[in-house]
């Protein structure tokens, strides 16, 4: 399950006519990048909690296999379409729920669990990638019986720290790693937590995750490696200096 439905006010250069999702990275919206980073572990039924301009995302599945192969088109009454050759995509099941403008994570990964049919599934947000091996969070997820296990990386500070003796700088550091970790989503969870989700308004992140931590039904994955999430322009324009560099490390798929 992949949240889409935020409204991405603070990259508003890419997202006034877009969700955030299908805003591109390297030609392909990073929404795809989050698909294939799943698929490539054999993960490839999908639901998309839709929301703000949720038809592009719609659209885009709809055309997506005129975008992504030959076709040959028979028109008039008997119209028919042939498509040539095949996408690595070819077995993706897709479910497209809409879950409300307004709608709060929890609310929409609510409305959207209709669509699940295991005691288990994966949970993400459609704007973060990372080269978290998906096999190993499963085996943890599955090897301590809680309801919850969410990815945790450390914490990179977005500005330079300056040690200074007096007004000598002595040390500069640029973005180092805080101390602690923090969420990068990438979830594994019961469906039981579904009964922690409350209304449309609900926020997964606050009430829903506190409640679970209490009741000691909230696991931490840790995860050392690459996360990045793309919340501004500045970080849409280094997943892109990564793509066409090609040193980005969540293009775990051949």
């Amino acid at each position: 399950m992949i949240l889409c439905g935020g409204l991405g006010t603070r990259l508003r250069e890419e997202t006034e006519f877009r969700p955030k999702p299908m805003v591109e990275v390297g030609g392909r919206p990073i929404l795809w990048h989050v698909m294939k980073i799943y698929a490539h572990y054999g993960l490839r039924d999908f639901v998309l909690c839709l929301g703000y301009r949720g038809n592009v995302i719609k659209e885009y599945f709809l055309n997506y296999e005129a975008m992504n192969n030959d076709f040959s088109i028979c028109l008039g009454e008997k119209s028919r379409i042939h498509y040539h050759g095949r996408h690595d995509e070819q077995d993706f099941v897709v479910t497209l729920a809409e879950t409300g403008s307004e709608t709060m994570t929890g609310g929409r990964v609510r409305r959207a669990s209709a669509y699940l049919d295991s005691d288990t599934f994966l949970l993400t947000y459609g704007d973060g990638v990372s080269d978290v091996n998906i096999a190993d969070l499963l085996a943890f997820h599955k090897s301590h019986g809680k309801l919850a296990t969410v990815t945790t990386v450390p914490p990179t500070s977005r500005f330079g720290i300056v040690e200074l003796d007096e007004n000598l700088v002595r040390r500069f550091i640029e973005k180092p790693k805080s101390e602690g970790w923090m969420s990068a989503g990438f979830f594994v969870l019961d469906r039981k937590v579904i009964d922690y989700l409350d209304g449309d308004d609900c926020i997964f992140e606050r009430e829903p995750l506190e409640r679970l931590a209490q009741d000691g039904q909230l696991m931490a994955y840790r995860h050392h490696g690459f996360f990045y999430a793309m919340d501004t322009f500045r970080e849409y324009q280094h997943l892109n200096e990564l793509w066409s560099k090609k040193a980005a490390p969540w293009k775990i798929w051949a």
